[in-house]
């Protein structure tokens, strides 16, 4: 039996910080009610030259300088976005390129925040069959260009930034050791409209109507948003922990779609765990969308909250809807 391992993490934030001050301006809203609805102190954005593709490519290069592997060893990319350098081709094309291993698979998942998750299962899929020994899983966002100044929903959570493993596959002949043991997918697309981009694809395509209506912006219902993404996380972890026998109070650390300080503090209070064992690292970068749970692990790692043979968990919640949990033993 082949079993994954993740033996790189890497991740890059762009160099502009936008603070609760700035966000805040055209709302009216004083910073610290910001933080205090938010739990983000600040986040930040792509300058205008940069798309998913460059922070993608300095988060992947810092995880295979992690892993101790040249780019020549990696046998596939997943990459996971909802703001594509383009509709076509892929942006882990781009990525591929940019890195110089031709000729290796490589495409792109949407799943929206729990796109990283649904790329690791991909990813893991893949090396346990045989097809690859390696791949990169990358998650890259750059959400600030679809952002509505006015809309409160949205600009003062979101964020850009890009988060990667590298993995590895061994034969395992004992018991059950080191990788993942299990990620497990869900969805929901009758939520689909509590979340969304409503125009620029085949059903609404691009007009100078629906650039004038601001229907290429971000829209999202927060309130119902915000109880569906804790019960169905919840539920999520809960459902896991139980299929492999691990309890709660066993995990190291719990890594999750970094959503907003309230679901995290929601989460941590509903699943009874102690606060310094749920990464957060919500307040420094807000919501960067697929990218935000490998990005809040790479800080788990170098921080050296996680050490070997550590139990984590990994969880997200997305538009779609979507949402997934995952065990790993590092």
């Amino acid at each position: 039996m082949i079993r994954t391992k993740i033996i790189g993490t890497g991740s890059y934030l762009p160099e502009r910080v936008v603070s609760n001050c700035e966000v805040g301006a055209s709302l009216g809203l004083d910073p610290a009610v910001v933080s205090r609805l938010t739990g983000i102190e600040e986040r930040r954005w792509a300058a205008d030259s940069q798309a998913s593709s460059d922070l993608a490519v300095e988060a992947a290069r810092r995880a295979l300088e992690a892993a101790g592997l040249p780019v020549s060893a990696l046998g596939a990319i997943v990459l996971s976005t909802t703001s594509p350098d383009s509709v076509f081709p892929s942006t882990a094309c781009h990525v591929q390129r940019m890195l110089g291993c031709a000729t290796i698979p490589a495409f792109d998942v949407a799943a929206s925040c729990s796109g990283f998750l649904y790329g690791l299962s991909m990813a893991d899929a893949m090396i346990r069959s045989g097809q690859v020994k390696t791949c990169l899983v990358v998650a890259a966002e750059v959400k600030s260009r679809s952002l509505d100044p006015a809309d409160g929903d949205t600009v003062l959570l979101f964020g850009d930034g890009a988060g990667a493993v590298v993995l590895l596959g061994e034969p395992e002949t004992g018991p059950p050791g080191r990788g993942i043991l299990g990620i497990r997918l869900h969805a929901d697309g009758s939520q689909h409209g509590l979340i969304t981009i409503p125009a620029g694809g085949s059903r609404m395509p691009t007009t100078a109507e629906t650039v004038a209506g601001k229907r290429h912006t971000l829209r999202m219902q927060g309130a119902p948003l915000f109880r569906l993404a804790v019960k169905r996380l919840e539920q999520a972890i809960q459902e896991i922990v139980k299929e492999f026998g691990v309890d709660l109070q066993d995990l190291a650390q719990l890594v999750l779609h970094q959503a907003n300080g309230r679901i995290l503090g929601q989460l941590t209070k509903r699943l009874g765990v102690s606060p310094e064992r749920v990464s957060s690292v919500i307040g420094r970068y807000g919501n960067t969308s697929s990218a935000s749970l490998p990005i809040a692990l790479d800080d788990a790692v170098r921080s050296g909250k996680i050490s070997p043979d550590d139990m984590v968990l990994l969880g997200s919640f997305g538009g779609g809807v979507t949402w997934a949990a995952g065990l790993v033993r590092w």
